[in-house]
């Protein structure tokens, strides 16, 4: 195995950083880009016209992919099934990124992944094998929610938020590190440098999983393989670790991958909340046993006040339908038969059902997802709001209702 740095480019790939690695028979050429950069276009324009290669691998998973080549992939999506499956937090993340690409487009005249684009269009053009070598976002943020903990996932979500309605330019520093090459982490802004958990997993895991994928499809070839010179298309900032996993990764490609895409299965009973359930309900029970029922009949009541009416408040606050807080209001006290189905799912197929978006909602979804004001006017961005703002507020409601029932209780 060889691995050789050129620093500057040469000629062939505009002046953009390269690094080459051989390993089984086939050489890597790993071109570092800028995914806001028209030089970076032009280097993989020149190198792939060049004929040099056999195959093109690009830092690129099926559903980015298509977000890149079909503009209304998110206007496709079923609204129904993702509330169902429980995909709301995942779509919200996805009309952030999408929002924060047409602002980076808008200010800096070039679509971010342009050159990702671009290179599967030619490969395609001249008959190559185009290998999508980098993993897909919805694993991405799982892996990293999971390693951050409550607080980090709060700081994370209030960042996107922040970053998501923000009407200013994208900042310099963001700027940069598109530059340097990596697109989820200039949407994370400064948060991806203050935490190593959420780092490690945009960065350094997508650095080994993509030479993983890399070595996956060397040994799909067999023996003597078909595809001996391999570009890859990957953000500069992955470069180097890119290089150092595919020269140096010993462990086997398919059971690495599956380690790396592996999300750790959450328990189908969430005892956090069914704890928090039978700390209230014991409470009632102590208040129909100390106070008899008129006691009793008060704490239930409390309960009922507090999740219902905080339930209906953040459905009100999401511009929902009357009918919408409605159901907000009296789905969010039956908590305790439901422990799995957050509030806000009621709420917002409501929500979809009374106020079922237009095609005109979808082909708007990117622009409207830009600004707080147009979440409100868009249909189904109104149907992400109504469903986190109810479950935030029931959310609320439980906590503070478990707070008012034990305070009765003990005074």
């Amino acid at each position: 195995m060889t691995d050789s740095v050129t620093e500057g480019g040469d000629a062939l790939f505009a002046g953009q950083p390269v690094r080459v690695v051989e390993r089984d028979g086939v050489r890597y050429t790993l071109l570092g880009t800028a995914h806001v950069s028209h030089a970076s276009v032009a280097a993989v324009e020149q190198a792939i016209d060049s004929g040099r290669f056999d195959a093109v691998a690009v830092e690129l998973d099926a559903q980015r992919l298509q977000a890149l080549t079909d503009p209304d992939t998110l206007s496709k999506l079923d609204l129904v099934e993702v509330i169902r499956k429980g995909r709301v937090a995942l779509f919200a993340a996805n009309l952030a990124l999408a929002a924060y690409q047409r602002r980076l487009a808008e200010q800096l005249g070039i679509e971010p992944g342009a050159e990702l684009k671009r290179a599967v269009a030619l490969a395609r053009e001249r008959g190559l094998p185009v290998h999508l070598i980098d993993r897909e976002v919805g694993l991405t943020f799982k892996r990293a929610s999971q390693k951050l903990g409550f607080i980090g996932r709060m700081k994370l979500m209030m960042g996107l938020g922040a970053g998501l309605f923000s009407s200013d330019n994208v900042g310099e520093e963001d700027i940069e590190k598109l530059k340097q090459g990596d697109m989820l982490e200039s949407s994370f802004g400064e948060f991806a440098d203050e935490s190593p958990a959420l780092y490690e997993a945009v960065i350094g895991e997508r650095d080994r999983y993509m030479a993983t994928r890399l070595r996956e499809e060397r040994q799909l070839q067999g023996a003597e393989p078909a595809q001996r010179e391999v570009l890859a298309v990957v953000g500069a900032g992955h470069l180097a670790g890119l290089a150092n996993y595919l020269e140096t990764d010993t462990a086997a490609p398919v059971p690495l991958r599956a380690e790396l895409e592996q999300v750790a299965t959450r328990s189908k009973v969430p005892w956090f909340t069914l704890a928090i359930m039978v700390v209230v309900l014991a409470g009632i029970v102590v208040g129909f046993m100390r106070g008899g029922m008129g006691m009793g009949l008060e704490l239930l009541l409390t309960w009922v006040m507090y999740t219902g009416g905080l339930a209906g408040l953040g459905a009100l606050l999401a511009g929902s339908h009357p009918l919408s807080i409605l159901t907000a209001i009296v789905a969010a006290p039956f908590k305790p038969f439901r422990l799995s189905i957050p509030a806000g799912a009621f709420s917002a197929l409501v929500e979809l059902r009374l106020r079922k978006p237009a095609y005109a909602d979808f082909l708007n979804l990117r622009d409207d997802a830009q600004t707080l004001k147009g979440w409100y006017r868009n249909r189904v961005t109104r149907v992400v709001l109504t469903f986190m703002l109810t479950s935030a507020g029931s959310a609320a409601g439980l906590w503070l209702a478990t707070i008012q029932v034990w305070g009765k209780v003990a005074g």
